[in-house]
């Protein structure tokens, strides 16, 4: 039985759009119909989850009164090293191949890759098709699918190569976390935690109360903390869509982990993970710029592992080649490298006045 627990909305106009979020959504035909327009439809989803749901979302959508005469399934390799433009290229093929037309519904059933390499398919197959978010991955329910950021990798830097492009929906069913590896549930309560730090200071305290029961997957705590974090997303989004201020604080320790990314090779530490070891520096780094007491990064840390996220980076990397990639982000404007650091929990600010000499002190020094 479908269970509607919560409707959000990200407020930008026209382009508005709602969040559902609850149980057994995947069953809703009729919740999904609503949003697919004209009578195709791409699938995208990957190796590992297609088999799971891409079904469930392609029996909701045959048969009915609206009548969808094509269905087309696109099944990715699955992984952070394959969100590529030679993948980007398949999904052209396929659409192309299939005499997919200007309305289309592509719809992205995963986690953030996927998310991301089918929203810029979208963005960009035959100047724009409408768009429908179905995350299954908690990194991708709290973040990535809210938004409109589409991208794919570069072999020099993350998302290099993108589009902002708004869905017209997000369906987040919380069932599909059941089939989550834990590896990756904790992934995804990297930027749980994020919202707390930079503008949410009660729902960080209540994070430190619930992460057992969110990493045990209790519904009640589950439901909330998707909820806070998407509304916390959706009231930024609709502030500033294309990150010319307020959006920029949702990077926050993402510099950090976009070079833990890069280093390492796409896939080899999640997104996640290395945003986990980024936010443990930021918050060092913010303690030493902006005045943060010190004595908050002791349980920020204690809060990580407790969501069984790294602390400590790479221990391969070096100062040297944090710093070279980090003056590769898409954060650096003119030659300053933009950070997001605390003045305080729930009290984030853009700094670019981080001189390289007191980010080389800390990355040599931190245990991270």
């Amino acid at each position: 039985m479908t269970v509607l627990m919560h409707t959000l909305h990200v407020e930008l106009g026209e382009r508005s759009y709602p969040i559902y979020i609850g149980r057994s959504l995947l069953a809703d035909a009729e919740l999904l119909r609503r949003h697919v327009n004209g009578k195709q439809v791409a699938i995208i989803s990957n190796e590992t989850v297609a088999p799971l749901y891409a079904g469930r979302v392609r029996a909701a959508l045959e048969g009915g009164e609206q009548g969808i005469d094509k269905i087309t399934e696109i099944v990715l390799p699955d992984g952070e090293e394959h969100k590529t433009l030679d993948t980007l290229g398949h999904i052209y093929d396929r659409l192309l191949a299939e005499g997919h037309n200007r309305s289309t519904s592509v719809i992205a059933v995963g986690g953030g890759v996927v998310g991301d390499v089918a929203g810029f398919a979208a963005a960009t197959y035959q100047r724009g098709v409408n768009f429908i978010q179905v995350p299954t991955t908690l990194l991708s329910q709290v973040d990535s699918s809210v938004g409109g950021k589409t991208a794919v990798n570069h072999a020099l830097g993350k998302n290099m190569i993108g589009a902002f492009y708004q869905p017209s929906a997000v369906l987040i069913d919380i069932d599909t976390l059941h089939s989550l590896p834990p590896r990756e549930l904790s992934a995804g309560l990297a930027e749980v935690i994020k919202y707390g730090l930079i503008g949410d200071e009660p729902f960080y305290r209540w994070l430190h109360d619930h992460v057992s029961q969110l990493r045990a997957l209790e519904e009640g705590p589950l439901a909330e903390a998707i909820e806070r974090s998407c509304s916390n997303k959706a009231q930024v989004v609709a502030e500033d869509e294309r990150e010319a201020g307020l959006r920029a604080l949702l990077n926050f320790g993402h510099t950090f982990g976009h070079a833990i990314e890069t280093a390492q090779g796409y896939g080899e530490w999640l997104h996640g993970e290395a945003v986990g070891a980024g936010m443990a520096l930021a918050t060092r780094l913010s303690v030493e710029h902006c005045g943060l007491p010190a004595a908050e990064v002791e349980p920020l840390l204690e809060l990580l592992s407790a969501a069984g996220l790294p602390i400590d980076g790479p221990a391969d990397m070096e100062a040297d080649q944090y710093l070279e990639l980090m003056q590769r982000d898409k954060k650096v404007i003119d030659g300053r490298l933009r950070l997001i650091l605390l003045d305080r929990i729930g009290a984030a600010r853009v700094v670019d006045d981080v001189s390289p000499e007191t980010l080389r002190g800390l990355l040599e020094t931190s245990p991270v």
